[in-house]
């Protein structure tokens, strides 16, 4: 199956660099293990092509290592080429649910016009919403236009 152009130019635009390539996985990491798994676990580093997540402890590690597979074909139906070959797990602290604001406290920049023509096709509106508020935030932190 063939990616939609616009697919296609946010796979090039968030693989560009590694930081934005993180940033992509971030926003998608809820989606690729649910709601409940993404609120206890951190995606907190990209180390060439495996992605390092931290989870509160043993049990919680023991649990995503028997997801992996499943894991890792979300993150590339997600993610496309950017997505990770391997994931690999920390233990430590994660921060509540309840202290995770849902929310920015202030409304973020608005998403250039590349980054919202490249969301379209993304079919789920709250991963499509999710997305360009990540990327206009994380290219408003860089000053970037495009």
């Amino acid at each position: 199956m063939e990616r939609p152009a616009s697919a296609a130019l946010a796979v090039q635009l968030f693989a560009a660099t590694p930081e934005r390539r993180l940033a992509l996985l971030r926003a998608v990491w809820p989606a690729a293990v649910g709601s409940d798994l993404g609120r206890r676990s951190v995606v907190v580093a990209l180390d060439g092509s495996v992605l390092r997540v931290r989870v509160p402890d043993a049990a919680w590690r023991r649990v995503l290592l028997r997801m992996r597979p499943e894991i890792l074909g979300r993150l590339r139906r997600l993610a496309g080429p950017a997505a990770p070959r391997a994931l690999g797990f920390l233990e430590g602290p994660v921060p509540e649910p309840d202290s995770v604001p849902t929310r920015p406290s202030s409304a973020p920049p608005p998403a250039p016009p590349l980054v919202q023509a490249a969301a379209e096709s993304i079919p789920d509106p709250e991963i499509r919403a999710r997305f360009t508020s990540s990327a206009a935030r994380y290219l408003g932190r860089f000053g970037a236009k495009d």
